[in-house]
């Protein structure tokens, strides 16, 4: 079998939250050893989970962190059951290191010594508090390539600013760009955002050429990447239209800001979360609809034989739509119209997503065992090559599983240092978490 591109690449991992470790995880995905440098002493709450100590500590987020466990349990260790971290934490191995303390600071440098790429998506001043800036690690490892990915970046007034997607994406302008045109509210819309996936991808880009630079320089580079910069070129139609055309772009809900009509998210038979998008972009689409819902008598109304007359009355077509596809299953509104040859595709849950034929046929969904949560449906790869079939090659990593590879083979110690690490809690796992 062929190699997978980043074998023999090993990244050193510290990031949290979702936008480093979805890279990391992608990194891992393309071949590499990803090592998820862990503490035992300090933890980051919104990456292994708030239940990483006693459960108290959770109770005031309420029941939807509950619901990220298996069977809504948070067990002995829930730091090694929490969905939010499992679902992109496949193909990585994990060590404990207390970095705060001189001899862990010791042993993080070795690991740098024989890695490739440092990942880090901290708060600017997090790693420097503990010595680990691209100075130290490139005196350490000339080659080293450091990806530091912070909210706002390492320079500028927002440089000391803390970000998550949420707060992040409301400064790039998406918050304001999306959800319902009817609602003000800005928060009216999926508590799923873009700017993580986006960083992700972006760093895992960004490390790939900074690795084919290395291969013909021989020397590692410095990569300061600020999250919200990546998802700004997504939004660039809008900028753009503000910038040479001086209009200020607000939501349009389910619609086309192109004005293609109609675009729209329509009701269907079978319950209140039934519902499938339906895109109509030219005339011949819009003949096709027509003919999918039997040519009714009011599709030949003048009001909707140009783009521009369908998009003036856009509210009364959205009625007459939504009275055919309120008749109709979603999977049989999609066949039907994408038959005649328009644009339709059902809105499906994730319960949906697990059966769906489309995903089913290309073995998307990947069985996993995890030794602590069980067997359970895991989405798969982003991508697939022809000939260098991707696998999860370790199940979600959990706190502290590769201690001893990392400390015994990759670094070499010996029993005694080890032991006597490990006995002074420097490096370590989970035997003397708190419980």
């Amino acid at each position: 079998m062929a190699r997978l591109p980043l074998t023999g690449t090993r990244v050193v991992d510290i990031t949290v939250v979702w936008a480093g470790p979805f890279g990391a995880m992608m990194l891992g995905d393309l071949g590499a050893e990803v090592i998820r440098v862990e503490s035992i002493h300090h933890f980051a709450a919104a990456t292994r989970g708030v239940m990483m100590r006693p459960p108290p500590s959770a109770m005031r987020f309420g029941s939807y962190y509950y619901r990220q466990y298996a069977n809504g349990e948070g067990g002995k260790r829930p730091w090694n059951r929490i969905a939010y971290f499992n679902r992109h934490a496949r193909n990585k191995l994990s060590c404990c290191i207390d970095l705060t303390r001189p001899q862990g600071m010791d042993v993080f440098r070795r690991l740098i010594e024989v890695s490739d790429v440092f990942y880090e998506n901290n708060a600017v001043g997090v790693m420097a508090k503990l010595g680990i800036t691209y100075e130290a690690l490139s005196a350490w490892n000339p080659r080293i390539i450091h990806l530091s990915n912070p909210a706002f970046g390492n320079t500028g007034p927002y440089k000391g600013y803390l970000g998550f997607g949420v707060n992040i994406e409301a400064v790039t302008s998406h918050t304001w760009l999306r959800g319902y045109a009817d609602s003000a509210h800005p928060m009216h819309n999926t508590n799923v955002f873009h700017m993580d996936a986006v960083a992700g991808a972006t760093a895992v880009f960004a490390i790939l050429t900074a690795l084919h630079c290395r291969n013909r320089t021989g020397k590692g580079t410095y990569i300061d990447m600020a999250g919200a910069e990546t998802s700004i070129p997504h939004f660039g139609e809008a900028l753009m239209d503000c910038a040479m055309n001086g209009r200020v772009q607000r939501t349009v809900g389910n619609r086309d800001v192109h004005g293609a009509a109609p675009c729209g998210c329509y009701r269907c038979r079978g319950g209140p979360d039934e519902w499938v998008c339906i895109a109509i972009s030219s005339d011949d689409e819009w003949q096709a609809l027509c003919r999918a819902m039997g040519s009714p008598l009011w599709s030949s109304d003048e009001r909707f034989a140009t783009a521009l007359g369908r998009l003036r009355h856009h509210d009364e077509l959205d009625r007459l739509i939504e009275e055919w596809t309120s008749r109709h299953d979603k999977y049989e509104v999609m066949f039907i119209v994408q038959k005649e040859g328009a644009p339709a595709g059902p809105v499906i849950s994730d319960k949906d997503a697990h059966r769906d034929p489309q995903y089913v046929s290309r073995g998307f969904f990947e069985v996993v065992n995890h030794g602590e949560t069980g067997v359970h449906i895991y989405p798969g790869f982003l991508w697939r090559y022809a000939g260098t079939p991707m696998s999860v090659r370790q199940p979600p990593v959990r706190l502290g599983e590769h201690n001893a590879y990392v400390f015994r083979e990759v670094l070499k110690m010996s029993e005694e240092e080890s032991a006597a690490l490990q006995k002074d809690q420097i490096i370590g796992g989970e035997d003397y978490i708190e419980k």
